[in-house]
């Protein structure tokens, strides 16, 4: 079993419902809403929060409006945006209108990448590598992060071995990244596997390692944040209400649930500068909105237990290192 360490103090909330659960909606959410989501989780407490991705309008129309809210987002002080950007395309955008951090999606599995990109995992990290010089050539601060995905396995190659996630890992540090992060794409994480994979990917990464990203497909989202924090990561993506999916994991339910991810890391001391009871009030006016579209979550239903004292202390986002 691997040593743990004590649990950190503080962690940090990244809400990715805005691309990763929209996404994977039928629904397309007016652009005011969004901007009111962005804006109440701001006031909830948020201060990373991924807008969309500069992907073609066609492919994805429900992100078509990413440029505007970015620029919605970047007028709020001291929220750090962020964007998904898949190619140099997506990247040269998100460098124009100024996006804090570019998150590049690399799929250590050969077919998710083929099936996600049409690009090999190595054609992906040749890809970061010129992002990172067209970065650096446009004098832009914009940070970028590789995330591996299909970390845990594939829907639809079945086994991702721990020695390739580890090698795409080192490449994208290799290709220059500034941050790397690992998605458990389709939910086939376990907390004992997060605990050893998280563990070997931080004795490389170091300060780098960024973010876990953990879907909720088979319940066990939260339990595997709680096994990263444990081995010293200290951000996690979420998705309000739950929401997302994957479009190569047939029915894979989203992130892990901010709101009910808010709450356990309040519950057990860490503070993450959010206000979980303005975050269920975001969260019902979230899911009106998408009403006929799946959420998920369990705070919602039982609210906030009578001995639940919420910490206000704000978090710099900047300030928790992995």
């Amino acid at each position: 079993m691997s040593n743990t360490h004590p649990l950190p103090l503080t962690a940090v909330i990244r809400e990715v419902g805005l691309r990763d659960g929209l996404q994977s909606i039928a629904k397309i959410l007016p652009t005011e809403h969004k901007k009111e989501w962005i804006r109440d989780a701001f006031a909830a407490g948020q201060r990373e929060i991924e807008v969309g991705s500069f992907v073609p309008a066609r492919l994805l129309p429900q992100l078509a409006d990413t440029a505007d809210l970015l620029a919605f987002a970047k007028t709020l002080p001291g929220l750090f945006v962020s964007v998904l950007v898949p190619n140099m395309k997506g990247a040269e955008r998100a460098i124009a209108e100024g996006a804090d951090l570019m998150i590049v999606p690399l799929s250590a599995s050969h077919e998710h990448s083929l099936a996600n990109l049409r690009k090999t995992p190595d054609e992906v990290i040749s890809e970061v590598a010129r992002i990172v010089a067209a970065r650096d050539a446009a004098r832009s601060s914009a940070l970028v992060e590789g995330g591996v995905g299909t970390a845990f396995g594939c829907t639809i190659q079945g086994e991702v071995k721990e020695s390739e996630v580890l090698r795409c890992l080192q490449g994208l540090l290799d290709a220059g990244v500034d941050r790397v992060s690992m998605a458990d794409t389709v939910g086939y994480a376990d907390p004992a596997a997060v605990s050893r994979l998280f563990e070997k990917a931080l004795k490389i990464a170091g300060d780098k390692f960024w973010c876990g990203h953990f879907h909720d497909t088979r319940g066990l989202a939260l339990a595997n944040c709680y096994a990263a924090l444990e081995v010293g990561v200290k951000r996690f993506d979420a998705s309000l209400a739950g929401i997302g999916g994957c479009p190569h994991a047939p029915g894979a339910s989203g992130n892990a649930s901010t709101e009910d991810l808010a709450f356990m890391l309040a519950s057990m001391g860490v503070d993450t500068g959010i206000d979980v009871t303005k975050l269920l009030t975001l969260r019902a006016k979230v899911a009106n909105w998408l009403k006929g579209e799946p959420t998920h979550g369990a705070m919602w239903r039982a609210g906030l237990p009578k001995n639940f004292i919420s910490g206000q202390r704000s978090v710099n986002p900047q300030d928790v290192s992995a």
